[in-house]
This record gives C-alpha cells, sequence and structure tokens, in this order.
C-alpha cells in the first residue's frame, strides 16, 4: 500500500527539526563557520544562506573578490543541506531527532559551478533547490546571488544518500 505525504509545500518543519538542522550546519560543521554561512530560509525543497564578505574569504586582493573555492564550498554546502531538508520531509512520520540522524552517509556525488560574474560585495545569498529525491541519489540545483540579487554564479550537484 502506497502511504499519501502531503506535498512538500505543505510541509512544515518543526521549531525542534530546525534547531537541530541549523545546529549540525553551522556549527558542527565547522568548514562552514570559517566561511561565515548561515541558514536563512529552511523549506522542504528550497534552502536560503548567506555569506558576509570578510578578509579571510578574498580571492583577488586589489578587487575585494570573493575567492572561486569560497563560492564552490557555498553551493556544496548549501545543497547539502537541501537534500537534509528533502530528507526530513520524506520522513516526517519520524520523530524530529530521528530524521536529524539520517544524514551522516550524504556524499557529494557530482558538483559543477560556472561563474558567471565576480563576486564583489558586502554579503550574498546562496539558494539550493531539490530537483530529484531518489532512494541512493538526489539532485540539486544551485544560485549564488549578489547583495543587489545579480546572479554570479550557478551550479549543478548530485548527492548520494546511503
Amino acid at each position: 500500500m502506497i502511504k499519501k505525504t502531503a506535498p512538500a509545500a505543505d510541509i512544515e518543519f518543526e521549531p525542534e527539526f530546525v534547531i537541530g538542522l541549523k545546529k549540525i550546519f553551522e556549527e558542527m560543521i565547522v568548514f562552514n563557520q570559517v566561511l561565515g554561512l548561515k541558514i536563512t530560509t529552511l523549506e522542504p525543497k528550497l534552502v536560503r544562506g548567506r555569506i558576509d564578505m570578510k578578509r579571510e574569504l578574498i580571492g583577488h586582493f586589489s578587487f575585494n573578490r570573493l575567492h572561486g573555492g569560497v563560492i564552490s564550498a557555498g553551493l556544496d554546502a548549501m545543497a547539502g543541506l537541501a537534500v537534509m531538508a528533502a530528507i526530513g520531509a520524506r520522513h516526517m512520520d519520524e520523530p524530529p531527532l530521528q530524521r536529524l540522524h539520517r544524514f551522516g552517509k550524504l556524499g557529494t556525488i557530482d558538483l559543477r559551478v560556472d561563474y558567471l560574474r565576480p563576486a564583489i560585495g558586502e554579503h550574498f545569498e546562496l539558494r539550493a533547490e531539490v530537483m530529484r529525491l531518489g532512494s541512493r541519489v538526489a539532485s540539486v540545483r544551485m544560485e549564488f546571488l549578489g547583495a543587489t540579487g545579480e546572479l554570479l554564479s550557478t551550479g549543478t550537484a548530485a548527492y548520494m544518500l546511503s
């Protein structure tokens, strides 16, 4: 028998799940702290984050331009977060803490980033949307935007779920 679940857009995460996922992402993944990556939106199919520019992230000193590695690492991290949110939404029948333990084997299989414009600014917005969540692989699309909403980079990625 196929179990019917609410469409992802109708799902609202419990505060306990949101707090737990933010703690994992912003505190326990130490490299995200180095990037200064913060979650601003956490929904089942779409996540948003923010990186504030700081001296340690400069890639070209003459232009105060963000390093390309920061962009790719940020997009990879956000895509992983989007997959975590989608997995959490898929298993709403489980308690929040149990769902937070499902991410142990999540890993990047493939990552592609297209750098469209130089990333110069005070802060940046990152977005990631799960395109397909299979049983073993998830596909994600990402965007990296400037403070005014200008598209600076795009990405696609695939993630191993188990």
